[in-house]
Formats: C-alpha cells, structure tokens, sequence
C-alpha cells in the first residue's frame, strides 16, 4: 500500500512537472501578442520591459534577505548582464520582427551553449554534437539566405536581435551553470534586476520620453511581469528540478509550436521556403542535442 501510494505520488509530481513546462512554453510562444499589442498602444519595448520586471522584482525582495552572503559577485554581474541583453534584445524583436523568424533564429541559443561551454567549462563536445551543431548552422544559413544579394545575411533588425538574444542567453545558462550552488532566488533577482537596470539604462541613453499612455496600458504592462514573467519563471523552474534535462528540453520545444500556430492565426505573417527548410533544420538540430543528454544517460545506467 505504501509503495502504491509513493509511485502514486511520484507520478502526480512528474505530470505536474511537465504541464509545468508545457505552461511555461506555451507562455513564452504567445508573449509576442500582449508585448505588440502594448506597443501599438503607445508603450515601446523598451518601457514594457521596464515596466515587467520592475513588477516581477518586487516579489524577490522580501526574499533576498538571508540569501546574498557569500555569493560570487563577479558572476551574478555578469549573469545579470547577459539577462539584461537576453530579454531586451528579445522583446524588442518580437514586436519588430516576423514571430516564427525570431523564435527560430533565438533557438540557436543550445549551439552556442555547447560552443560557450566546451570553452569556457571545458565541457567534452561528443562528435554528434559537433555534428548537430553544423547542422543548425546550416539550418541558420538557408533561413537567412538573402536572394536580392545571393548570400546568408540578416534580413532587417529584428534578426540582428534575435540572435544577439540567443547568444546573450548561452552566456547566461553558462554563467547559471558556474553558479549552481547559488541559490536559486539569488539568481533569478539577478537576471530580473539585470533587465531593469539595463533597459532603464538604455532608456536615459536614449533620451526616451515617458509613455502618454492611460493608466490601463500602465497596469497591463505591470500585470503581464506579475503573471506572465513571474509564473513563466516559476513554472519552468519547477520542472526544471523535477525532470531529467534531457527531457525537459525536449517539452520546451513545443514553445515553437505555441508560436507558430499563433502567429498563423492572429498575423498576416508567412513564411518562405528558405524559412521553413532552414527552421526545420535548426528544430530537429535541437531535438537532437536534446536526445544526445539520452543516449548519454542510458550508457551510464
């Protein structure tokens, strides 16, 4: 009885992980309405992404107060750093781009990783993986094939961004990995403080004046880091810590999909062939750096 009742409960934990996940990345592939929607609004990216996280941080503060001693601060800077350029670089291709363009250019974030990580951990790169990297580079080069000047090269801004975000987060996720023993609060204060602080930056760089939108626009955008940014977060983290990462990998690909399907329904956006053969590739590249964390795995049992 005992053991019926912790298989059970561990089956319950596991599907509550993966819907978990499954929450976050169907979060992730639908945030580009809300932000596109706060933009023809009047309020920028840059605003709402000030707006967001200056919301989201507010519910870290109570709990930092025993958790900062002894951190390594050098790191937690950089980690911050390398949010801050994620997430704005992010939003604002979202709002400025094509929705599946951007989604799959910033999917080359896990190939930088295993390039960032094999040189910065000296993590071992296995020769699939060496293979599945050239393989998304291919996928990456066929999207950004340009037919007017017969050569792979950003279409516009927004693809500029998109893959500046992606590489800024393979900085990130290896600056997480170096901070594993860091609390988790700790880090997840740093990356939100490191959003506001460097899009409030960019902001008096800019010389951007301040929004005339209604107060409604103003709670919107405070609303969407309370229950979009903040339970985005939480949910990824849950399944995180509650499921192989190989696994979790995998799940969090359905972000794609979420993204395509609303972009399909809710824009007038359509893809290319060029777009569609290279963001396959790049997908099932993904997919199969996700698998290798499997194949890994199996040979260790």
């Amino acid at each position: 009885m005992v053991l019926f009742i912790m298989i059970a409960s561990k089956q319950s934990h596991d599907q509550l992980a993966v819907l978990s996940l499954l929450f976050s990345a169907a979060m992730w592939g639908l945030i580009w309405y809300p932000l596109r929607e706060l933009n023809a609004q009047g309020m920028s990216g840059l605003w709402t992404t000030l707006v967001m996280y200056s919301a989201a941080i507010t519910l870290t503060i109570p709990l930092l107060w025993q958790r900062i001693r002894g951190v390594q601060w050098h790191l937690l800077v950089g980690l911050a750093i390398s949010a801050g350029v994620t997430n704005i670089a992010f939003v604002i291709a979202m709002i400025e781009g094509e929705v599946m363009r951007v989604m799959l250019l910033f999917y080359l974030s896990p190939f930088w990783t295993v390039l960032i990580g094999r040189w910065w951990l000296k993590e071992r790169l296995s020769s699939r993986a060496v293979l599945w990297f050239l393989s998304a580079m291919i996928g990456a080069l066929i999207m950004l094939w340009n037919p007017t000047i017969a050569w792979p090269w950003p279409q516009d801004y927004a693809d500029f961004l998109a893959m500046i975000a992606g590489l800024a987060f393979a900085i990130h996720n290896v600056l997480a990995r170096k901070l594993a023993k860091t609390d988790m609060v700790v880090k997840t204060a740093a990356t939100w403080w490191g959003v506001v602080l460097m899009s409030g930056v960019l902001l008096l760089l800019s010389a951007t004046t301040v929004p005339t939108v209604t107060w409604d626009i103003w709670l919107a955008a405070w609303l969407l880091g309370w229950f979009g940014i903040v339970l985005m977060t939480v949910a990824v983290l849950y399944g995180l810590a509650r499921m192989p990462v190989y696994r979790s990998a995998v799940i969090m690909l359905s972000e794609l999909i979420v993204a395509a399907i609303s972009a399909w329904w809710l824009t007038e956006e359509t893809m290319t062939m060029y777009e569609w053969v290279g963001g396959m590739v790049i997908l099932v590249s993904a997919y199969g750096v996700a698998r290798l964390s499997v194949n890994e795995k199996q040979k260790e049992i």
